[in-house]
């Protein structure tokens, strides 16, 4: 009977304590127990009491229902991501016994997930060298890279950090209480919101004067791109120490990586603020993730709204895993997030029979097309030119194109293969990058494969660029 059910909340009493600060003695004395019973609390070897609950509640001010809810849930959720990596294909393990080892040993869950996590980003470090080595480049990737660290450190998680997502939320909320977020930094912080001209921004597109007590926007901004600045600050006021303790978890060989991995996971934050996980991920659904409709209904940018799926990978809310990247009419890549699998070039351009390299011919209009890697591997890609800068007559425009993707196997859930023309079955083929292609009859490459012997071309020349030997 539900009455007689045990609680066992122990990972979640360990995050409530470890939240708050506390040791185990601390947490003792507070609830009038011995250290001992903490401990054994926290290791699910004594359920928790109602009266213990109810101690709880009353001594830390926190929702009971949160407490004695499912906590383990979320690292069930975490530890079954983890073993369906290919590498433990050949061992049986059904989904009980990852529940079981959550429940019973939480220690040994943390402990497996931060190794896990650990050797992912080891594995895209090794990764980057070796490409760079394969392409000439002695020596490798110079390890304390900070682009490279930030990238490895999101790529590593997936783009996805749920506590961040439910901070985000409550503080959404709470936002919604106050009619928005000016409403919000004027009851809450006491700073009132202008908006001035560039003039007197001078170069600054957010700023916040603590001396009179006023966030300033730039109003060359859109109305979207005021709105995620404005949550942007937010996040710097009020979920620094959230993105703080996410950070904490990174090694990171210069400062400059740990900050660009701050300033990245606060855009996280601003992002997931506007549009709330709950909320969003219902709505993708409902629209069958169409990138415009949901940029109307949430009153966010194309490009916002894309980063924002990327995310949607919260532990038994998934939804479809994208890839993302951001490149200039020159091929420079300005941003890329993986949630895909997708195998981004680590070092120079991409393939140029990609569409998202052909945006630019149709600006602002959705371009769309299956593509398959070398491999066999089969993806859709959804791809638009977006605009940066402006906001007045003679202000410089910077376009520039992204693409968001999914496997095949997902790709029947967007709204943008219903009545395509191409199945997945005449996907274009596409490359990751040249250097490391080797598609022998590709007219488009830039570079010959490394590694391929380059024949000559005194009797023979071939309609591709390169004609290189099969062996």
């Amino acid at each position: 009977m539900a009455a007689d059910r045990r609680l066992y909340v122990g990972p979640s009493l360990r995050r409530l304590r470890r939240d708050l600060g506390l040791t185990q003695s601390d947490m003792a004395a507070d609830l009038e127990i011995s250290p001992s019973y903490v401990a054994l609390l926290e290791r699910n070897h004594r359920p928790l009491s109602a009266e213990l609950l109810l101690r709880l509640a009353r001594t830390y001010k926190i929702d009971m229902d949160a407490l004695a809810g499912d906590a383990s849930a979320d690292d069930i959720a975490r530890l079954q991501a983890v073993l369906k990596d290919p590498m433990f294909a050949d061992i049986d393990l059904p989904s009980l016994e990852a529940a079981d080892v959550t429940t019973n040993f939480p220690g040994v869950t943390e402990a497996l997930l931060r190794l896990y996590t650990a050797y992912r980003e080891e594995q895209l470090a090794l990764a980057d060298r070796g490409v760079a080595i394969d392409a000439g480049q002695r020596g490798g990737v110079d390890p304390s890279d900070p682009v490279a660290e930030s990238r490895r450190f999101l790529e590593a998680r997936r783009n996805s950090f749920p506590s961040l997502d439910d901070a985000a939320e409550r503080l959404a909320q709470q936002v919604a209480q106050h009619d928005g977020l000016a409403g919000y930094f004027k009851a809450r912080h006491g700073l009132r919101v202008r908006r001035l001209p560039p003039e007197v921004m001078v170069g600054s597109t957010r700023r916040l004067d603590r001396h009179r007590r006023e966030v300033l926007l730039s109003d060359e901004l859109d109305n979207a791109s005021q709105t995620f600045q404005l949550a942007l600050q937010l996040a710097y006021l009020e979920l620094e120490d959230d993105v703080a303790a996410i950070a904490a978890d990174g090694s990171f060989a210069t400062e400059s990586g740990e900050r660009l991995t701050r300033r990245a996971l606060s855009s996280y934050a601003a992002a997931a603020l506007l549009m709330p996980y709950t909320a969003f991920a219902r709505a993708v659904e409902a629209r069958r993730y169409d990138l415009e409709a949901l940029s109307r209904q949430f009153g966010a940018s194309f490009e916002q709204v894309a980063h924002r799926l990327t995310t949607l990978q919260k532990p038994g809310q998934e939804r479809v895993p994208f890839f993302f990247i951001r490149v200039d009419e020159a091929g420079n890549i300005s941003k890329r997030l993986d949630g895909a699998g997708f195998p981004f070039a680590r070092h120079g351009g991409g393939c140029p029979l990609w569409n998202v390299h052909q945006a630019f011919r149709t600006p602002r209009q959705v371009v769309t097309q299956w593509l398959e890697l070398p491999d066999g591997q089969k993806f859709f890609s959804v791809a638009r030119t977006v605009t940066a800068g402006g906001g007045g007559y003679g202000k410089v425009r910077v376009e520039r194109a992204i693409a968001l993707g999914c496997s095949a196997e997902h790709a029947g859930r967007l709204v943008y293969t219903d009545g395509h023309p191409q199945g997945p079955e005449h996907a274009t083929p596409i490359g990751v990058t040249c250097r490391i292609c080797h598609r022998t009859e590709c007219t488009a490459r830039s570079a010959p494969p490394i590694g391929r012997q380059i024949l000559p071309d005194d009797i023979r020349r071939t309609s591709a660029p390169f004609g290189f030997s099969d062996n």
